[in-house]
């Protein structure tokens, strides 16, 4: 466990990162008592600095939804983040490479919550009653420690879960109007799909993944209150990008679509 001076120490190196655009060294190879408590209160700490100088806490991601990421980060539950607005894109506005380090992304369904919920003893009809409607969503992945051997899930949580940026489609769906579960997406890259999945791919159930979430915030004494957006996970495995990339993700059910742009 890291002291207080120590876990404010690295937010400070975080926000160097974005002035100096040098990833930090992984914490676990720089701080190798640093433990899963710490990486949340330093993620904790970058985001209150965040909100001090003007933004808002806009929703939640979870992250390491699928069995093969977590054993591949050393864990046996998901993660999650905070995202404040200034993480949100317009869809099909170009963004700059130069706003990332190292970007990837994921298609997802993101939650709009219509009314506050908060843990323990959420269960997925809690989810279910709460939630206004659903989107098609681009998570942008991003690192801002550097992807080195020896990456794990401490490195990840302390990073904000690796959110880079979220893009958000403009085609609600409410959960009655669909069969959540079996929504199925495409990814394609410059009109050529590289990825598909099912939404059954996080926890079996996104509902799944929104339950675990107001379950774990409580345990900070943290709520989803409404107008919060959840994203819920990947269908598909990561997609590098480049300048130049043109991304659409495709959803059935009526989700629609969802586009972005990287320049």
């Amino acid at each position: 466990m890291l002291d207080k001076a120590t876990r404010e120490k690295i937010v400070d190196d975080f926000f160097e990162v974005y002035r100096s655009r040098k990833p930090m060294p992984l914490l676990t190879a720089t701080y190798p008592g640093i433990e899963v408590e710490d990486a949340y209160r330093i993620q904790q700490g970058f985001v209150a600095r965040q909100v001090a100088a003007g933004s808002k806490v806009k929703g939640y991601k979870v992250g390491l939804t699928s069995k093969p990421m977590q054993e591949f980060s050393g864990t046996t539950e998901p993660d999650f983040s905070a995202i404040t607005g200034d993480f949100f894109v317009p869809e099909a506005t170009p963004i700059p490479m130069s706003r990332f380090f190292a970007p990837m992304v994921e298609m997802e369904i993101a939650f709009v919550m219509k009314e506050p919920l908060k843990g323990p003893g959420v269960l997925p009809v809690d989810v279910i009653r709460a939630t206004d409607f659903v989107l098609p969503a681009i998570e942008i992945v991003d690192f801002r420690v550097e992807r080195a051997p020896g990456l794990n899930v401490i490195d990840n949580i302390a990073d904000l879960a690796f959110c880079g940026a979220v893009v958000l489609g403009a085609n609600p769906r409410r959960l009655d109007q669909i069969d959540i579960r079996r929504v199925k997406g495409a990814l394609y890259r410059n009109g050529t799909k590289e990825l598909e999945g099912e939404a059954s791919a996080v926890l079996g159930n996104p509902v799944t993944a929104v339950a675990w979430l107001a379950n774990k915030l409580g345990e900070f004494g943290t709520a989803f209150e409404p107008g919060d957006t959840i994203l819920t996970g990947s269908f598909v495995r990561v997609l590098p990008i480049s300048a130049g990339d043109e991304i659409v993700c495709q959803f059935d059910q009526g989700l629609g679509e969802v586009a972005t742009s990287f320049v």
